[in-house]
């Protein structure tokens, strides 16, 4: 049942909008893995489901981005479902654990992207699922153990921080939604 509803998902996802055609094959990729893969939401050695969240100040103008510390690199807070199939819920989570704000939302139930990368120094993937989440107005972070900063970036100038192009696509999904 829990891989049901990743499955229902992503093929909504790949039905919108939002889904660009540079995604098809990352889309059927993924969904052969979730299919194919019993313990996606673990962290079976081939690769495992993740979830992100893009996260937006309360205007909507602003995107919060963090300084990975493993990584060294600026990108969107997430992280590993370890066995939850609920992944809007362990977004939602991720970003709090992360972030340390309070009162996170989500801005849509929907995905927004996805993404497949691999794991530096494994033979593994992140099959990364990502929600777009609203803070509330006034919200302050605090830098957890896994980033070496976070910042509030304006939306415009994420190509300044991140040159990932799924961190960009993101960027221009965003711009194009809000």
């Amino acid at each position: 049942m829990a891989k049901k509803l990743l499955l229902q998902a992503l093929a909504q996802y790949e039905k919108s909008s939002l889904a660009l055609p540079e995604e098809a094959e990352t889309i059927k990729r993924f969904v052969r893995f979730v299919q194919e893969t019993p313990d996606c939401f673990g962290r079976p050695a081939g690769g495992h489901v993740t979830s992100s969240a893009w996260i937006v100040d309360h205007t909507g103008t602003k995107a919060l981005l963090t300084h990975h510390r493993k990584l060294n690199r600026w990108l969107q807070l997430g992280g590993h479902n370890d066995g939850d199939s609920d992944c809007a819920a362990v977004a939602v989570k991720e970003g709090w654990e992360e972030s340390g704000i309070e009162g996170l939302k989500l801005f849509k139930p929907e995905i927004f992207d996805i993404d497949i990368h691999p794991l530096p120094n494994a033979c593994a993937f992140h099959y990364d699922v990502r929600y777009i989440l609203q803070a509330p107005e006034g919200a302050k972070y605090v830098i957890s153990d896994e980033s070496h900063d976070l910042a509030w970036v304006p939306v415009r100038e994420v190509q300044n921080f991140s040159k990932q192009r799924s961190v960009l696509r993101m960027q221009e999904k965003w711009l194009d939604l809000f």
